[in-house]
């Protein structure tokens, strides 16, 4: 007897074909992001939290920003001496990887005392916020009260600045704890790492230097702190920085670059968290940067200047021996008239002479610069080579002279050479010292830094949008990898195809058996003639719908049964084995069925609380014999089935369920009743329904669906053979709405297609 709906046309209403389970579902995301819709709920608020608190409590920072501008093309101080000296170009990206040097940067942090760290100690996590939240409503002359009796953090107001901190090289980096006193006085303590406690190095007091020699060693520490505001006992962390790593630090705050390209305009910014602090680190950058340019150029000059002051006194011994000579000759020769031919060829030797003369200290002065295989030089030399060429053709000329005339004609050369260049050498040397005290720079500040009000980072604003969508995120990826990770089996066909077990039904999720379970939670105590019944309140409920349909199935499993007791069990707690035993006992009862149902549960069960009836004797006083049948069941108005409780939790509930009484029990209740339900306990938690199912026809497993692994299905269905139970099938219970398996019911693939099979 089988009814397939192969073409559908006879088909329910609610008839469904079941999914491809290959194919990409959709509806199955959508599903389990509202399966677990308060994991992404929780996670977003979570994460939303510790952000929104994190923008908050996170320091500001402060940005200062200025600007230089760098000239393209610098005349050189020796274009004064040296008329043919080439320009130099100076490129912008030298000029930015100049600032960014040691030596601009190593000046900056020695003038303001970078390598210096002083602060004052604030509670963790939150103290900083705490103190900026002070002084925002008291200003910054106001010191806070301790906290709790915690007087050794800072709260707001607290300052420090100290001046000169020197410790041994073996100290640098190493933290000290400054403990302020009262009326300005102070100890400086550090921590010793082996007894864990604060040692006194030095006392001192504010405006005045302390020092103190260390141990027997030539060594000491010298301290000058010239501001401290706070209350005794308040401490404050002081550490002196090597120099490089207080340049690396400075270095990772400040940015140098190139506004546009080739206009020779430079930015400069330097980021703190402290606004006046970055002003001054900006300011002291850049006046240092200008100062170095200035100072670059006279040394320029001064170095030329120097070079031609060695020259001059040289020159001055050869402008007198020249004279002398010439003086001498004339008075052991007597006067000697040079005629126009001679005069003209004297004037062109001093001329030739003079320039070479020159030239050779410009290639000299040149050679302090460059290497002999410079551009400049070799230009240099190959002048002096043309210039001497054009001395030794006039050579020629003289030769042919008389003797007399070519002695005199020589030293008359010499004075006139040395003279000139002796006189040229004056004046460019006075024109240089003008030009040294006149120097100025190819770079200027054009815009100083201001005194930053605003901070650039954090952005509160985009700090927690950004929170919300990463907790988002998160919770996504949570629920997710939660799906991915539990594998709890959603398709009632796995279990069929891989434990070879039918499923007899699949309940959908139901919305009005969740506000009734919500209601009855707020009012524990049973209520005596009010049951809490699905399928009282609901007769059209899918849920309920799902249970016909297994009552339907049930007719077909029992034609072969050897009595007609049915038990209910489950893998593990909360699945929904009261509610299918509930339901199924009242849709039984409503087809016109003797129903009796009994709460097996002697450890935890709570049907009786659904029904509205008291816990006490029940079935444990039944197996006991202490109480008579008749005494033990209650009626369920409006249910149209009897009930029977736990009775009293015994203290060895597998022991009694053992006994041979409870055996006796069941096959007398069963002669009385068309069926007798019973509600056992979870199968892996205890071993209690394993005992019952020994006297049942017929036991139902209630599978969860997405909540059970097919592995703890496949130990369930294990642990109810080995203890000689049959299974005759599942239900598969709680199926979310959006779920492509929405009211499967009964063998095969179709809603409520149902077909008999031959008990197994």
């Amino acid at each position: 007897m089988q009814n397939t709906f192969p073409d559908n046309k006879n088909a329910p209403v609610n008839y469904l074909h079941a999914q491809d389970e290959d194919k990409f579902d959709f509806v199955e995301i959508i599903s389990t992001l509202i399966e677990n819709k308060w994991l992404i709920v929780f996670t977003t608020f979570v994460v939303l939290a510790i952000g929104t608190a994190t923008a908050f409590i996170i320091s500001p920072v402060y940005q200062a920003d200025g600007m230089l501008q760098v000239e393209k093309r610098l005349s050189s101080p020796t274009r004064a001496l040296f008329p043919g000296a080439e320009e130099t170009d100076v490129s912008t990206l030298a000029e930015i990887q100049l600032i960014k040097s040691r030596m601009i940067l190593g000046a900056a942090v020695k003038n303001l005392n970078l390598d210096i760290v002083a602060e004052p100690i604030y509670l963790p996590v939150v103290g900083e916020a705490i103190a900026r939240y002070f002084e925002k409503h008291h200003g910054d002359t106001e010191v806070s009260s301790a906290l709790f009796g915690l007087k050794q953090f800072a709260l707001g107001g607290e300052a420090i600045h100290v001046d000169t901190l020197n410790v041994p090289p073996d100290l640098l980096g190493q933290e000290f704890i400054l403990i302020a006193g009262k009326q300005g006085h102070y100890r400086l303590m550090v921590e010793d790492q082996d007894k864990g406690e604060l040692v006194l190095i030095l006392e001192g007091e504010v405006g005045k230097l302390a020092s103190k020699q260390l141990g027997n060693t030539q060594q000491s520490i010298s301290l000058f702190v010239s501001l401290l505001r706070a209350r005794p006992d308040t401490q404050f962390s002081i550490m002196r920085q090597s120099l490089s790593e207080a340049i690396r630090l400075l270095l990772e705050q400040i940015k140098v670059f190139e506004k546009d390209q080739e206009t020779g305009i430079v930015g400069i910014t330097v980021e703190s968290t402290e606004p006046q602090l970055a002003q001054e680190t900006l300011n002291e950058i850049a006046n240092i940067y200008v100062r170095q340019n200035v100072e670059q150029k006279s040394a320029e000059a001064q170095k030329t200047l120097e070079f031609l002051e060695k020259q001059l006194p040289l020159l001055k011994e050869q402008v007198d021996a020249s004279t002398a000579a010439l003086n001498s000759y004339r008075t052991f020769k007597g006067s000697v008239d040079l005629n126009k031919e001679t005069q003209d060829v004297l004037s062109g030797v001093v001329e030739l002479k003079t320039q070479i003369t020159l030239l050779q200290q410009k290639r000299d002065e040149l050679r302090t610069k460059f290497t002999q295989w410079h551009p400049s030089v070799i230009a240099v030399e190959k002048q002096i080579a043309r210039l001497q060429e054009q001395i030794n053709a006039n050579h020629k000329q003289i030769e042919v002279l008389p003797e007399t005339q070519q002695v005199i004609l020589g030293l008359s050369a010499d004075v006139k050479v040395n003279t000139e260049l002796y006189n040229t050498l004056i004046n460019n040397a006075q024109s240089l010292r003008v030009s040294k005290a006149g120097t100025v720079g190819n770079v200027r500040i054009v815009d100083y830094a201001e005194l930053p009000t605003i901070p650039i980072k954090p952005s509160k604003k985009l700090f927690v949008i950004f929170s919300f969508f990463l907790g988002l995120i998160s919770g996504v990826v949570l629920a997710v990898i939660r799906k991915m990770l539990f594998r709890g089996v959603e398709n009632p066909d796995l279990i069929e195809k891989q434990l070879n077990i039918p499923v007899y039904a699949t309940i959908p999720h139901s919305k009005q058996q969740v506000i009734l379970t919500n209601k009855l939670r707020k009012n524990l105590k049973p209520q005596s003639n009010q049951p809490s019944i699905l399928a009282l309140e609901n007769k059209d409920d899918l849920a309920i719908e799902s249970l016909r349909s297994l009552r339907t199935t049930l007719h077909f499993a029992f034609l072969e049964a050897q009595n007609n007791i049915i038990m209910i069990t489950g893998p593990s707690p909360e699945i929904g084995k009261s509610f299918v035993s509930i339901n199924l006992a009242t849709v039984l009862a409503d087809a016109g069925k003797k129903i009796l149902l009994i709460d097996a549960d002697l450890r935890k069960g709570f049907i009786n609380t659904n029904l509205g009836v008291s816990r006490d004797q029940g079935l444990s006083e039944l197996i006991s014999n202490t109480l008579s049948l008749d005494a033990a069941i209650h009626k369920i108005p409006g249910a149209g089935f009897d009930f029977i409780s736990t009775g009293a939790i015994p203290p060895n509930p597998s022991e009694l369920l053992l006994h041979e009484r409870f055996g006796v029990l069941l096959t007398k209740i069963s002669k009385l009743y068309d069926h007798v339900i019973i509600d056992s306990p979870p199968l892996l938690a205890v071993t209690d329904a394993a005992i019952i199912g020994r006297m049942a026809s017929v036991t139902l497993m209630v599978v969860k669906a997405g909540q059970h692994p097919m592995r703890e299905l496949e130990q369930s269905a294990k642990r109810l053979t080995q203890a000689g139970v049959q299974l005759k099938g599942v239900v598969f219970n709680d199926v979310p709405e959006t779920s492509s398996i929405y009211g499967y019911g009964g063998y095969g693939r179709y809603v409520y297609q149902y077909s008999y099979q031959k008990p197994r």
